[in-house]
């Protein structure tokens, strides 16, 4: 009888183990990817813009030239920007964009990392803590990685 305690408590024992390894196998997996970033704040035009929210990927000059026309349309916010002329046989751009909030203190940060299978672009959305302004704000954050043809997913 003492046996069998003995054979689950070593069962158990392997179990683990093997799961922690593959969880640190898999984390190896995955490396930061260097990106650059171009832009990030707030549009103060309450919606005017007419950008919804939505996680974008440009890959050339022409999208991303209407992407700052449209952002553009209320207050002139690519001035602001590091850079408005991409390589893009170079770089791809993201852009991520939160919907209208009610007041500031809004903003976005990205991760941008990647496997041998793809790129992965982990968007958090932030809330002030404590008061806020009371102004229309939409939050946005825009970086550029290096080309790749690995598909990015954002989560």
């Amino acid at each position: 009888m003492k046996k069998h305690p003995l054979l689950i408590i070593l069962a158990l024992i392997c179990v683990v183990s093997c799961k922690c390894h593959k969880t640190a196998v898999n984390n190896a997996k995955m490396t930061s990817v260097e990106s650059v970033l171009i832009a990030k704040g707030n549009l103060y035009g309450a919606g005017k813009e007419g950008l919804t929210k939505q996680n974008m990927i440009i890959e050339n000059q022409s999208d991303w030239e209407d992407l700052m026309r449209q952002m553009n349309k209320v207050n002139n916010v690519s001035d602001g920007f590091s850079e408005t002329k991409v390589d893009f046989s170079k770089y791809t751009i993201i852009a991520v964009f939160n919907t209208v909030k009610g007041s500031g203190g809004n903003s976005i940060e990205l991760a941008v990392t990647n496997t041998s299978e793809k790129i992965i672009v982990k968007v958090m959305y932030n809330s002030p803590t404590g008061n806020a302004t009371s102004v229309m704000t939409q939050p946005f954050y825009i970086t550029k990685i290096a080309k790749t043809d690995l598909p990015i997913v954002f989560e």
